[in-house]
């Protein structure tokens, strides 16, 4: 009777063992949802706004002081016209110099933001691998997995998007 029960035990276990769940998700799906992306989203159109105020001033300056070039171009000494003009290149210069630093700096921010969205998901997702007791779990959004069975493997989108408070 211990002899049956022995070898069924050992029938049985290797089954057990291989008895993995996998798990996918699909993060496209969550990331627009999140409080965080929200708030990203603001605070960059935000700082888009006033890079854009702050363009348009430069902007209007410049067209000022070329306007008044122009018009007194032909009246001014050679000494005072060059300078100008040099003023207007230089003025041109800054807002060559300040486009390229806005952009710069929008990349830099999105980054940022986009960094801590990124970390905020990654540890819902390991929580609800560490509690579903998941081998892995895949996204599908990421297009680095070329298929996964939905059958084979748990839709865990809505434990994520719980675990993130999001309904």
């Amino acid at each position: 009777m211990k002899k049956t029960i022995i070898i069924a035990l050992m029938a049985i276990l290797p089954f057990g063992a291989f008895a993995q769940k996998f798990g996918h998700i699909n993060s496209a799906d969550i990331i627009p949802l999140m409080t965080e992306y929200k708030s990203a989203q603001a605070e960059l159109e935000e700082l888009q706004k006033q890079y854009r105020e702050e363009l348009n001033y430069m902007q209007t300056e410049y067209q000022k002081k070329e306007d008044d070039y122009f018009t007194n171009r032909e009246t001014l000494p050679e000494s005072i016209r060059t300078r100008r003009e040099q003023e207007l290149g230089e003025s041109q210069q800054k807002i060559t110099q300040y486009l390229q630093d806005c952009q710069m700096n929008l990349e830099q921010k999105q980054y940022e933001l986009q960094n801590g969205i990124n970390t905020k998901l990654q540890k819902a997702i390991q929580s609800v691998g560490e509690e579903g007791a998941y081998v892995c779990i895949f996204d599908i959004a990421g297009g680095g997995v070329p298929y996964v069975s939905s059958t084979l493997t748990t839709d865990v989108t809505e434990a994520v998007k719980g675990k993130l408070g999001i309904k």
